[in-house]
């Protein structure tokens, strides 16, 4: 099982014993409104679950999908991710959903810079990228701490529920290869 400490958490591969948790979390609506995918239903969780662990097996992997855990009781706070968008390109995606009751208390800004770090560390990355919704400022503001510059509005970037919504678009790139010389 894949392991990932920072100060307060440790992020880990999911298992099936994880399934009341996320799906407390990934039911809510409330968490759902920015985001493409959910309120979940049950058997949407447990297809959730089997993909992560599916991935977790994964001989070579190119993406980690990690429950966000406290160091101190293992309760799930919510998930964390980073895949691999283009390996020719060296570019990765991230993204993140903390069960509300853990809102606020940096627990996001914690995960999002561990798997920052592992996009550049094991994936190679040069370049990470993470979007969010223009209304969703708590998600915009943790982007920003982690060290993710706002590049732009995406216009009608994605249809979420039947609604087109534009998206912010940010990103980090590996501060090596930013300042390097291609000259």
């Amino acid at each position: 099982m894949f392991t990932l400490t920072t100060e307060r958490l440790v992020l880990r591969d999911f298992t099936a014993a994880d399934e009341d948790a996320v799906h407390q979390y990934a039911s809510d609506p409330v968490v759902c409104r920015y985001v493409d995918w959910g309120p979940n239903t049950l058997a949407v969780t447990r297809e959730f679950l089997a993909d992560a662990t599916l991935e977790a097996a994964g001989v070579e992997r190119r993406s980690f999908t990690l429950a966000i855990t406290s160091k101190v009781d293992g309760t799930v706070i919510g998930s964390v991710a980073v895949w691999e968008v283009s390996a020719a390109h060296r570019r990765a995606e991230l993204g993140f959903v903390v069960n509300p009751k853990f809102q606020g208390q940096g627990y996001a800004s914690e995960a999002g810079s561990a798997v920052l770090e592992l996009a550049f560390a094991r994936l190679g990355a040069q370049r990470v990228q993470a979007t969010c919704r223009p209304e969703n400022s708590a998600s915009a503001s943790v982007l920003t701490k982690i060290g993710m510059v706002e590049e732009g509005r995406m216009r009608a970037h994605m249809v979420i529920r039947g609604t087109v919504v534009d998206s912010l678009l940010f990103a980090a790139v590996q501060p090596e290869i930013a300042s390097a010389d291609f000259a």
